[in-house]
């Protein structure tokens, strides 16, 4: 500890005394730094003359500046700055800013449920989380939100973009929307709601092929997707594991959520600059399901933890993933609070798969292609026996159109191709079984 001797002067006024404090400050700085660079430590010089470049740029702003500039909110302004020099993961987070970070993962909040990244500059749609008001307002992955509330978002950083968006239930927010393939921008204006995320969404496909949506990872979702599991153990002969438009959440939950599938080997690495950053996480318990045949629904809305579960089921060949290439978002953010209240969120390491392919811009390639579709009805033209003059009759057309009508299963499916691929295939490899 250092203790600084103040001057014997006991009336100061106000510019007096920060003037006084911040040469202090600074020379503090210089002495330090002084005395941990060794002779000819370029590095070391180099951020030494920054710093000093740093203090010169806070003292002429705060004192030249046409209006009188908060100091913390000049702080708070260059650590947001240098962090978004980074990449578009790593940001400051405002005490308020934090707080609304640790509410999300417990799954409820005011807001319009999307997933958002910065893509070449431009805020961009991950994916709009099914159900909420984005979702319904027809919002999709890969869109480009220009605007919120006619401020252009050229510049902005994902944290000020989540706050601009949020707000309470009832409040309208309008967002300048350009998506490929659409002649010019267009706006959306959608009323803000609760977002209360179920995490784990379960039915039964027929009578014996389980299904469930994933739609975030939260700080429950392995408790309750093993109590599903433990329900249908023995009961189900083929499973669908939907992780589509789920754009991922927490890292220990992707974890742990795999480990319910297998029970040796690696689930997933992670590896930065810094020793304390490298990581192996492996199996630790009894996979459920074991036999059972399994399909992964993926898409370009599918990030993050999405990404960890996919690439684990994919490598240890647990699993068959069906859809289009994921997100590709394969890197880990470490939180740091500060002693204010706000916190740093800071992209500390990459993960990768159990066969050591790198996730960060690549994604995961399906097994089975699948592109999402719009399945539309077409007139029947077909000739049938039952137009030939004098033909035999078969069942009553009363019998014939009531066998003919879809079942709710039916009807779903026919709404999801992909989901529909993924049921076929587990049918036949089901029927396979049996022969």
């Amino acid at each position: 500890m250092y203790i600084i001797a103040v001057s014997k002067k006991v009336v100061q006024s106000n510019k007096e005394v920060r003037e006084t404090m911040r040469r202090i400050l600074a020379a503090t700085l210089v002495f330090l730094f002084m005395l941990s660079v060794p002779l000819g430590a370029t590095r070391e010089e180099e951020e030494l003359r920054s710093l000093k470049t740093f203090t010169n740029a806070f003292t002429l702003v705060e004192e030249n500046y046409v209006e009188k500039v908060d100091p913390k909110k000049l702080i708070y302004g260059a650590i947001k700055g240098m962090l978004q020099s980074l990449d578009p993961h790593s940001s400051f987070l405002t005490p308020d800013m934090y707080k609304e970070m640790e509410v999300e993962t417990k799954g409820s909040f005011g807001g319009i449920g999307i997933e958002i990244t910065i893509k070449n500059g431009w805020l961009t749609v991950v994916s709009p989380i099914e159900g909420t008001p984005a979702y319904k307002a027809g919002l999709k992955p890969g869109d480009k939100i220009i605007k919120i509330n006619g401020v252009s978002t050229r510049g902005i950083s994902l944290m000020e973009a989540v706050k601009k968006l949020r707000g309470p239930k009832g409040t309208k927010v309008t967002i300048t929307i350009f998506r490929e393939g659409v002649g010019k921008p267009f706006d959306v204006t959608i009323t803000r709601d609760i977002i209360r995320i179920k995490s784990v969404e379960a039915k039964l496909l027929g009578k014996d092929i389980g299904y469930v949506k994933l739609r975030q990872f939260q700080e429950t979702t392995d408790r309750e997707l093993e109590k599903v599991l433990k329900k249908w153990q023995g009961k189900i002969k083929g499973f669908i594991l939907d992780l589509r438009n789920n754009p991922g959440g927490l890292l220990d939950q992707a974890v742990k959520v795999s480990d319910l599938f297998i029970d040796k080997g690696v689930i997933v690495s992670i590896k930065g600059r810094k020793k304390s950053s490298n990581h192996v996480f492996t199996a630790t318990s009894e996979a459920y399901l074991k036999g059972i045949p399994m399909v992964v629904l993926v898409n370009a809305g599918s990030a993050s933890a999405s990404e960890i579960v996919a690439s684990c089921l994919q490598d240890h060949r647990r699993a068959v993933i069906v859809g289009t290439r994921t997100f590709g978002k394969g890197s880990v953010q470490t939180i740091f609070p500060m002693d204010d209240g706000s916190a740093i969120r800071l992209t500390t390491a990459k993960y990768y798969s159990p066969a050591g392919r790198e996730i960060q811009g690549n994604g995961v390639e399906p097994d089975v292609v699948v592109e999402e579709i719009e399945v539309k009805k077409k007139k029947e033209r077909a000739f049938r026996e039952e137009e030939l003059i004098k033909h035999f009759k078969g069942m009553p057309e009363k019998e014939r159109k009531r066998k003919e009508k879809k079942s709710p299963l039916e009807k779903m499916l026919n709404k999801d191709f992909q989901l529909k691929v993924a049921y076929s295939l587990l049918e036949g490899w089901i029927k396979m079984k049996g022969l």
